[in-house]
Parts: C-alpha cells; structure tokens; sequence
C-alpha cells in the first residue's frame, strides 16, 4: 500500500468505532430497552424523536433504527440486525435509496420539505420501510414545520420519520405531540472512561487511568468527544497516553497542583499560592482554567462538607478523595461558600480583563487575604463573651435579613454584610409614618398633622401623602385649621385640594391657610435627622466599635426598631447565630 493511499484508508476512532449493533451503544441502556419492547411487541411508532448533547449517538441510533426495520434475515424488524444483508450493508454505507438522510441545518425551507412531503406517498423500492433521517431538525423554518405537520400526523404505513436535535425546545410543541421522544443521557465517566480503555486496548495503545480520567472529564459525558479527544492524545503521546500529555493537550493544570494552590490560599500564604500559579503557567495551563478547576475543587469540597459520603469515585483518584476529604473536614462551610462567591466574581472580570494572568493573580490575592477573616459566627461569639457583647449580639449575614432579635434595641447594617442590633438611641422626631385605618372610627378627629399624612395614605391618596410628608412645613395645626408654608416644590393647588379631602373625609369644613412664615421642618426633614442621630449614637456603642473593627471598611447604614418581644440573639443557641 503506497504513502497516500495509508494516509486516505486512516478512519478516526470516531467513525471507526461507531455501534454496528444497539448493544454497542454506550451508556443507552433506556433507550435500548424501550425499542427492544416496542419491536418486540409491535408496537413502533410512525415517528422517533431523539434529542441530547452533541456526540451522545442521536445519529447512529437513527441509523440503526433504519437497518432494524429493513433487516430482511427475519421475517419482519428485528433489534438484532444482522449486518450482512443487502439492507444492512448499504444502509452502513450510507447508499441505501429508501433511507433518506437530510441535514436540517442546511435545508431549512418549506421547499425542502415539499419535497420530503412528495416523495412520501411512494412505496420504497427494495426495503421493507421507508426511513427519513432529519438531523437537527430544530433547524427547519417554521413554515416548513407546518407543512409537515399533516404527513407527520398520518404518514403511510410504509414511511417512519426519525429526528435528532440538541435543541428539543425548539420544536414546536404540534411537532413534539406526533413522535415517540427518547432523550439519550449523558454517559457516566466510569461508563466512559471503561469505553476509552477498551478502544485504547483494541488500537494497542498503553494509556493510564489518570489519563482517561482527564479525557472523561473533557468529554463532559459525549461519547464523539472523548474519542476525539483520545485520537488526539495518541497523536500528541506518540502512542502512549498519559495524563502529562493530556494535560499538555488540554491545557489543564494539575489537580495535585489545584489542591496544593487551594490549600495555601485558605492559609493565607500568598507567596505560595503565586509561585504555585506561575508555575502551573510556566507549563502551559491556562490561567482561566486554572480559576476554573478551583471554582469546580469548591464546589467538590463543599458537597463533601455537606454530605461526607458524596465523594466523586469516578472522577477523582482515590488519593485525590482521601485529601479532599481532609480538606473539607478542616474548613468551615462559610468559608468555602465566600471562596465560591470570590472565585466565581473574579472568573467573570479575569473572563474580560486585558490581561487574564494578572487579573487571575490579583483574585488569588484578594482570596488570601481574607483566609483570615472570621466567619459571622465565630465573631458573634467573640462579642458575646465580651463585657459590651450584650449590645452587639445579633449579629446576622446580609443586610436585606429579617431584624435581628433584641429587646426593644435597633439594628445596624453594616456595608460589608454584617448587620448588629444595639439599643435604640433616641425615639423617633416623628410619629410612625404607617397609614392608620381610621375606617372604622366615625367622625373621625385629627389631633395632629402626622395622623392627616397617614389618612392620606391610608384613603389611597399617594401623590397627597407624598406632597404632605415632603412639601409642607407645618406653621400651625387646629381642629378644623391648618396653616403651613409650601415648598417650591409643591403644586399650586396644594392647599385647595387638601380642604376639600379634608372635609371629604371628616364631614365638616377644614381651613387650609398658606402661610409666610417658616414653621418646622418637612416630615421628611425630620425623618433623616432622626435617623442621623440614630446612625451618631449607634457608632458611639462599644458593641458596634467591635463589629466595625471585625469588619475593616464597613458603615453603618442602617438602624432598625426591633419588636420588644423578640429574644436577643446572644441568648439563642450557637446554631442559630450560624444561619
């Protein structure tokens, strides 16, 4: 055999082992045992739909379909076809006239269709049943959906449709309701990764367990991919496959290496986590992979954190899963939960910064720098056992959480996430801004301005409740007078609309006078200088000093009023504060 015709007669392992038979599908076994049931029983249906990841056998397994219901060895179709009848063979070959294979992604119009449509009614000319293989048939137009529809609903008896998609959710749901839909899965890397090494067997090719490991996970379960990828690593391995090579191929960074950087981030060793990044680089890993495997190594640890026996056996070798599990023993869940959250932040920005390398080098810096910072807990116990803990006990993550507990205290949230309660410093300037029905209350008597501003509300006036509580400054207020100055920013009518709810809702008349002099401030007004010497006093308790020197950078941005029925936090069980 001369030079080129060697090179031309090479087959990828892709195509050289795809399934002859449906026991060669991988990881199927669903599928397999459906259509075996159905031809058994008779009962198969006039139209397949087959949908899944790229490379999974969506495909293939339309082709089987056709070489099992054209298999002339038996007497009708049959699951086991025999590969060596004139059907069979052609149909391998992709040369049978009665099996028709159309790739809907560059025949997308209803002429297309048409023609599929037309070609129907004929009887096959040597197979026992015509075959229409649509790939990617989410592809199609919506009007060469439409025109199918009929023909797909009532085809003749000797025409069977088989589609394929990775987009099932394309399909128009009239689609969906005409065909019998087999969604193949994923195969599972231990599946997989036996696949691998039996064609690596097959093709005398010695490659190591890690080595499949790293393909498998790559794969992420197609079987096409992992083929490829194995065709690949032959090539770069010079036929020896090992998981240096695969890591070169790939680009991937040494999971030994991953745990190593992941351990010296969560001690704070800053040295070690660059030099460890710099190294990794020096041998071909990508940065972006390498923030990548560390996201994937925290989110392993934490589901090793949450449940022990939740080890990945088929992906990870067994001296990876002993030291995860030590990993995850010793850290706390908060911790790794803030390390995704970082992680996950600093993967998006490196994702579009100019230089990935740096901006990766600056998140593992960030990372180790607050390997040190306590946990909310851990410092709500440190407060509670100090003289001034009693003032800053509920301390709680977020600060859009319900009120902490406290006795008749108020609460600060802090910038940073932390939030405290500490006694209430002063009592509001105003009265309680909340709408008080007086619905039920007949006649209804005002004694001061603020229980006008909560009738407005109350009655379903906003725009007059917001006018009142912003725009008015109160001069004097009396049963059936009121004299205020407006703003500037008040409408002109403000005053006339005002005495005519007024004795809308009261039943006698009220007098609204404008007045010149300077009365006291807005509602508004009064709300926020209140709630400044709320914020004033709140920073001046030890117990927020404490919380604030925890947390460096942080505010006080809000104090809340607490029941005075609600427990402290202090006084609560450990478990609690933890949440």
């Amino acid at each position: 055999m001369s030079e080129a015709s060697q090179y031309s007669a090479y087959r990828v392992l892709a195509r050289k082992y795809r399934p002859a038979v449906f026991d060669d599908l991988v990881g199927q076994e669903i599928l397999v045992r459906t259509l075996t049931h159905a031809f058994e029983s008779g009962r198969i249906a006039h139209a397949f739909l087959l949908t899944g990841v790229r490379g999974i056998g969506k495909t293939t397994t339309a082709r089987l379909i056709a070489r099992a219901l054209n298999c002339t060895a038996g007497d009708g179709p049959t699951m086991v076809p025999c590969g060596d009848c004139e059907s069979c063979r052609t149909i391998a070959e992709d040369r049978h006239v009665d099996v028709l294979e159309m790739d809907a992604a560059s025949r997308t119009g209803v002429d297309d269709m048409r023609g599929v449509i037309d070609s129907v009614r004929y009887a096959p000319v040597s197979a026992r049943t015509k075959v229409y293989i649509i790939d990617e048939v989410h592809m199609l137009s919506k009007s060469a959906f439409n025109a199918l529809l009929k023909t797909l609903e009532e085809p003749p008896p000797h025409v069977v449709f088989v589609f394929a998609t990775t987009e099932v959710r394309k399909l128009p749901l009239t689609v969906l309701s005409r065909c019998q839909r087999f969604d193949l899965r994923r195969v599972e890397p231990a599946v997989l990764g036996a696949h691998l090494a039996k064609i690596a067997g097959k093709e005398g090719v010695e490659a190591t367990a890690p080595a499949l490991t790293l393909l498998t996970r790559a794969a992420q379960g197609s079987v096409r991919d992992a083929l490829s990828l194995l065709d690949q690593a032959i090539v770069s391995g010079d036929g020896e496959v090992t998981e240096a090579v695969v890591q070169e191929m790939l680009g991937l960074a040494d999971r030994g290496r991953t745990l190593d950087l992941f351990e010296a981030l969560l001690t704070g060793d800053v040295a070690a986590a660059l030099e460890n990044l710099r190294d990794q680089f020096a041998y071909g890993a990508d940065p972006l992979v390498v923030l990548q495997d560390l996201l994937e190594l925290t989110h392993w640890l934490t589901r090793l954190k949450a449940v022990p026996g939740a080890a990945d056996v088929d992906a990870r070798t067994r001296a990876e899963q002993e030291r995860g599990a030590n990993i995850a023993e010793k850290v706390p869940m908060p911790v790794l939960v803030r390390s995704w959250q970082m992680l996950l932040k600093g993967l998006g920005e490196s994702q579009v910064a100019p230089d990935p390398m740096t901006s990766v080098e600056m998140m593992l810096v960030r990372l180790a720098y607050v390997a040190d910072l306590p946990v909310p807990a851990e410092i709500t116990r440190k407060l509670t056992a100090a003289p001034a803990a009693k003032a800053a006990a509920a301390l709680v993550s977020g600060p859009q959480s319900d009120p902490p507990a406290g006795s008749g205290g108020g609460r600060i949230a802090v910038a940073s996430g932390a939030q405290a309660a500490v006694p209430q410093a002063s009592q509001d300037a105003v009265p309680d801004s909340k709408p008080k029905s007086q619905a039920s209350i007949s006649p209804i008597v005002l004694a001061e301005f603020a229980e006008l501003v909560n009738l407005a509300a109350d009655r379903g006036e906003p725009r007059l409740h917001a006018e009142l509580t912003n725009n008015v400054h109160l001069v004097r207020f009396e049963d059936g007078r009121i004299e205020i100055r407006p703003t500037e920013h008040a409408p002109r009518d403000l005053a006339n609309r005002l005495s005519k709810k007024l004795a809308e809702w009261t039943g006698k008349s009220w007098a609204v006078v404008v007045s010149g002099e300077a009365g006291a401030p807005t509602l508004q007004q009064a709300a926020d200088s209140a709630r400044e010497e709320r914020l004033s006093a709140a920073a001046d308790d030890p117990g927020v000093r404490a919380v604030l020197r925890a947390f460096p950078g942080a505010e006080i941005s809000e104090v809340r009023e607490l029941p005075p029925d609600v427990t402290l936090l202090a006084n609560a069980k450990d478990g609690d504060a933890d949440a």
